[in-house]
């Protein structure tokens, strides 16, 4: 069972998606995003498998939110700095967690 110490360990901000691209080498359909963290953090890259609810049109500017403090991950010919957060829909397919309201980038969550 995970504890609240484990939950403060991860670190789980705002972000605005600020590029998309297409990322055809990947196993399944995805996009490779730059989210822009605020000043503290910066815009750090993320590899999601959005396109199946999303448009590249429909993803920029979008607020989400990521855990910024995983290492790094390769996946295929890119790399992954932070894990953009969503929930499946009834497919099974990625639905992003995003605020309901417009708040500052690089907030925290608690």
């Amino acid at each position: 069972m995970a504890t609240y110490e484990d939950f403060e360990k991860l670190d789980v901000r705002v972000g605005k998606v600020v590029g998309v691209e297409d990322f055809p080498e990947a196993r399944k359909p995805s996009y490779k995003l730059n989210i822009d963290f605020g000043k503290e953090l910066g815009i750090k890259k993320s590899c999601a498998q959005l396109p199946t609810n999303y448009t590249k049109e429909d993803l920029k500017d979008k607020l989400v939110l990521g855990v910024v403090n995983f290492p790094p991950r390769q996946i295929g010919p890119a790399v992954s700095e932070v894990l953009t957060l969503g929930v499946p829909d009834k497919d099974g397919n990625c639905i992003l967690i995003e605020p309901t309201k417009v708040v500052p980038l690089g907030g925290r969550l608690y």
